[in-house]
């Protein structure tokens, strides 16, 4: 019997003690394991999951090697190796809540015009966060809400679902395959090894639109968030907030009519020198953060049109 849903977690060098949570998060589904599949992808770790992670509570699980290092090289596999007309994505740090899978599965059932979705993703914080790190979280995949809402439009993020226990139709899947394997994405998004480039996932759920499907999230659809303590320091999110500036402006780039401006005015250089000014010093680099992920991206699609 074909799966129901593919379960798909990519890994590369994890902490031990949360993809064991993952693990026991999955196994209390209330979808029977009959209905779904598991597919742990280990990209290229050095401690080989197979050794180490025991698949043995599940009848349909499998440990896939992926080689070639980066998170999208990982969900490409996944894709490849999924058998369901239904996938869900879910991180090495994800704890689903025990009818994650029954509530997605319904939805795919009732919102048959949608062809990515996702729900809540709340903290589980190692250690108590400073408070000034608040207006972060968001880019730390903390997302909570209180009803429903979906969009048609590839630029609506407040319907966008983030990778974190997106779900994901079988012909969407393919399509980003295919973008892939065509030679159509020549610039990887997402995690490689260290670097915290991002998008990928946005741009999974924008391929909905491209097919003339929806976004969606819902707050009956909720996983747990594992954020180590290393996550919050000031070093870390300058850091982030100056991959995911980089991020946004390729990913802008591969559905971009009019192409993507890759010179800046003297005129915004002069306002940025003012701003920064009378920003404090936390303030100033995140600030820059900003700005040299914008200028990395310029700089690289410059270069894809040259």
């Amino acid at each position: 019997m074909v799966p129901q849903i593919s379960v798909i977690t990519c890994s590369h060098n994890p902490r031990q003690d949360y993809l064991r949570q993952v693990i026991e998060g999955l196994k209390y589904q209330t979808l029977d394991k009959r209905n779904w599949e598991y597919l742990l992808v280990d990209n290229a770790s050095v401690d080989a999951l197979e050794r180490r992670v025991g698949l043995a509570w599940h009848p349909s699980a499998r440990h896939i090697r992926e080689e070639s290092l980066g998170l999208t090289h990982a969900r490409l596999r996944g894709i490849s190796e999924a058998k369901s007309k239904l996938l869900v994505f879910v991180d090495d740090d994800n704890v689903l809540d025990p009818e994650f899978l029954e509530v997605g599965l319904h939805i795919a059932n009732e919102w048959p015009r949608l062809g990515v979705w996702g729900g809540q993703t709340l903290p589980a914080f190692e250690a108590e966060p400073a408070e000034w790190t608040k207006e972060f979280w968001g880019r730390l995949v903390i997302r909570e809400f209180d009803s429903p809402r979906w969009s048609n439009q590839p630029s609506d993020a407040d319907a966008m679902p983030c990778g974190a226990g997106m779900f994901v139709r079988r012909e969407v899947a393919e399509f980003y395959l295919t973008l892939h394997k065509t030679g159509k994405r020549e610039i990887l998004m997402d995690r490689t090894g260290n670097s915290l480039v991002s998008g990928g996932d946005s741009d999974l759920a924008m391929c909905a639109c491209d097919l003339g499907l929806g976004m969606g999230l819902f707050p009956d659809l909720q996983l747990k968030h594992l954020i180590p303590s290393g996550r919050l320091t000031e070093d870390y999110l300058v850091s982030l907030v100056e991959g995911l500036a980089y991020s946004a402006m390729v990913l802008n780039s591969f559905r971009s009519t009019n192409g993507i401006s890759v010179k800046r005015k003297i005129s915004t250089s002069l306002a940025d020198m003012g701003r920064l000014l009378i920003r404090d010093r936390r303030e100033r680099r995140f600030f820059r953060a900003v700005r040299n992920g914008e200028s990395k991206a310029r700089k690289l699609l410059e270069s894809q049109v040259s």
